[in-house]
């Protein structure tokens, strides 16, 4: 049988075995006019992209969340749209659609402050989210 979020939890291993992420900072210039200093950022490797997509692929096509309510499902559980709230989320007790909109709500924060999907991913965030739709999965 087919698990319903199968197309999301299969990166579990990819992001508990891979490098997902690096700053890249630039050693190269040194601030002058001819050679301005570019802002570091995170180049995200190809499975994390690909995740991202997934995500958004799963939730377009799903009828359990709309990707553009994802701040008013945390909200309604009691969680902020914020590192520190998204983190302490105790992700055993929340339904699919709030750990749908936990990981839409870590894209999203990617846009506005670069690293914090890094931040989510290698804190462990992101695959614990992950593992409880597979535990929904299983139930």
């Amino acid at each position: 049988m087919m698990k319903k979020y199968s197309a999301l939890t299969k990166y579990i291993n990819f992001l508990e075995n891979d490098n997902v992420g690096e700053w890249i900072v630039d050693k190269e210039n040194d601030d002058s006019s001819e050679r301005p200093i570019h802002v570091p950022f995170v180049s995200y490797s190809i499975t994390v992209k690909k995740l991202a997509d997934d995500i958004y692929k799963f939730a377009k096509e799903s009828d359990e969340i709309v990707p553009s309510k994802y701040a008013e499902i945390l909200q309604a559980n009691g969680i902020e749209w914020g590192y520190d709230s998204m983190m302490k989320a105790d992700a055993s007790e929340l339904d699919a659609q709030c750990i749908l909109a936990l990981l839409i709500a870590s894209l999203r924060a990617e846009r506005f402050c670069d690293g914090a999907l890094l931040e989510f991913i290698e804190s462990g965030a992101v695959t614990r989210w992950l593992k409880r739709l597979q535990e929904l999965d299983e139930a």
